[in-house]
């Protein structure tokens, strides 16, 4: 067999275990399971991040505030010293980053900078996933780029392809053509072409705004641009400075994380000139981490498959408890919703229609939210502190979970009945908790976005909402799919679990059975290879 290619896979968030703060979100839980897969495939994968040193955000839920955020400061005893430190000019001032190794998660191996170093006068600099603003977001993301690139190179490490996990990555992109201009004597556009012949980047903001961009003088100021002109910035990222628009264009291909979203993807970039082709490579998640054993193991009898399950439930109804003080029953149809609190996802969109909300709520339902909005994002405040609302008009039957994590969202996807999604078609990239989900069997009751239309056989393996409705009117399309979500609910999800209870458990066989292989990250990462991976390199 030919010899693999070697991946750099660069990300600002890395997932691996609940207690290893490193992740905020979606982002890093799919970095942490891309990582998990390759180990276990065997291929010459290695991660690259940050040592963040408080993480993301602690968020709290008190009486008198509401949603609040602590920032606790970690430490880890199991990472390894690679004795490796490299530099990065940042504000024309040396910052050095200390190259830490971890390797005990059943992940390829991964890297991570720390500036948090006496000799720093900018230690904070990995101080906090996503904080604060303009100009310390610039200096994160010089040293996961530029720094990630030098500590590759200062640990051996020959690396055929960096993988952009989001656009954080860019400067990476300009560490490289700066290293065949000075190093090689290369022309820009000589440089340019032969850094984009070892670049690839999967795309996920579905949403213009939501794109970073930077000032072309900020970048100049703090030394991001390696000595490249403001004109070639503009040729790379435009003015002002799109991150996103950069790694289409220095990547040699990019991929959308469903196929929906690749659609989606390149209509929105369509205007960009110069522009790598966006392909659809849907997401994955690592079956090892995510599906219950005891689910997988039982999934071929559907009277032990039930046991299993109601087993499972009952563990995560009393970690609801233990957290929560609220005991919800057993017997009750059992909702899940767990996301980023963003307004797009309509995580209160079951109570818009009041009467059926109490209705449902009163007989039938109960529902475990959990959720978390970035430190400075009011709306995504206001969005938990209103579920907290919904939980104490329907108490006992609606409840919170604070500080959403790895843990809770294990439990939530391995023990509810079943996983609402209902986000405005087509505004969610790919929605991998869905996936989770249905591999252990709870059924999803999702619109049609992001992975769910690859999936979805209704009324087989789980139910759709909204029949792939979109409007440009908001208000029509909330309207149009809470309609939709009603009727599915009452006429079809209620009256199959209290009354079919056969035809459940045989859905929740389809779910596991069509979606455990098709939606795993090991399949994801064989697509990488096949489709993004393997090419001819020239040799440096």
């Amino acid at each position: 067999m030919k010899k693999l290619p070697t991946v750099a896979y660069f990300s600002m968030e890395f997932g691996l275990d609940s207690n290893f703060k490193i992740y905020a979100g979606g982002l890093g839980i799919l970095a942490g399971d891309y990582l998990k897969a390759a180990k276990d495939l065997g291929y010459p994968v290695v991660g690259v991040g940050i040592l963040w040193k408080q993480g993301y955000n602690k968020q709290i839920v008190t009486e008198e505030y509401g949603v609040i955020d602590a920032f606790p400061i970690y430490r880890y005893n199991f990472l390894k010293d690679t004795g490796v430190k490299v530099k990065v000019r940042i504000r024309n001032r040396d910052v050095y980053c200390k190259v830490w190794k971890v390797d005990n998660f059943g992940n390829s191996d991964l890297y991570l900078l720390d500036t948090d170093l006496p000799e720093n006068s900018d230690r904070w600099i990995t101080g906090q996933l996503y904080g604060w603003f303009g100009e310390e977001r610039v200096a994160q993301e010089m040293v996961l780029g530029i720094g990630g690139v030098r500590a590759l190179k200062e640990l051996g490490i020959k690396v055929d392809v960096y993988h952009f996990n989001e656009g954080h990555a860019v400067f990476a992109g300009l560490e490289l053509v700066r290293y065949y201009m000075e190093e090689k004597g290369l022309s820009f556009e000589q440089a340019l072409s032969r850094a984009r012949e070892k670049i690839v980047f999967t795309t996920h903001t579905p949403v213009e705004a939501g794109n970073e961009t930077h000032p072309l003088r900020l970048l100049m100021y703090m030394g991001a641009n390696l000595n490249l002109t403001e004109e070639q910035l503009v040729y790379i990222g435009g003015a002002p400075f799109n991150m996103t628009v950069a790694a289409l264009r220095l990547a040699r291909i990019s991929n959308a994380v469903s196929d929906l979203h690749r659609i989606t993807a390149n209509a929105m970039w369509a205007q960009v000139d110069r522009r790598s082709e966006i392909i659809g490579i849907t997401n994955g998640v690592h079956v090892g981490t995510w599906a219950d054993r005891r689910i997988l193991e039982s999934k071929n009898n559907p009277e032990k498959l039930w046991q299993t399950h109601t087993q499972i439930k009952r563990e995560l109804l009393d970690f609801v408890e233990k957290r929560t003080g609220v005991k919800l029953k057993e017997d009750v149809l059992t909702i899940g919703f767990a996301r980023r609190a963003a307004p797009y996802k309509r995580s209160d969109l079951i109570f818009r229609d009041k009467e059926a909300a109490d209705k449902m709520f009163k007989n039938d339902l109960q529902i475990i939210f959990a959720g978390k909005s970035h430190p400075l994002d009011d709306t995504g405040k206001e969005i938990v502190n209103n579920i907290i609302a919904m939980s104490k008009k329907y108490p006992g039957k609606v409840v919170f979970l604070e500080d959403y994590d790895m843990e809770i969202g294990k439990m939530l996807t391995r023990g509810c009945d079943i996983w609402l999604n209902n986000p405005r078609r087509p505004l969610e990239a790919c929605g991998t908790s869905g996936m989770k989900a249905a591999m252990n069997g709870v059924l999803n009751v999702s619109t049609l976005d992001g992975w769910w239309p690859e999936a979805c056989q209704h009324g087989i393996n789980g139910w759709q909402i909204g029949d792939g409705f979109e409007s440009k009117d908001e208000k029509e399309q909330d309207s149009h799919d809470l309609k939709s979500l009603v009727n599915v609910m009452q006429n079809e999800v209620i009256p199959t679990y209290y009354k079919n209870r056969d035809k459940w458990v045989k859905m929740m066989q389809n779910s596991i059975e069509s979606t455990l292989e098709k939606f795993s990250a090991e399949r994801m990462v064989k697509e990488y290879y096949e489709k993004m991976y393997i090419q001819k390199s020239h040799k440096d």
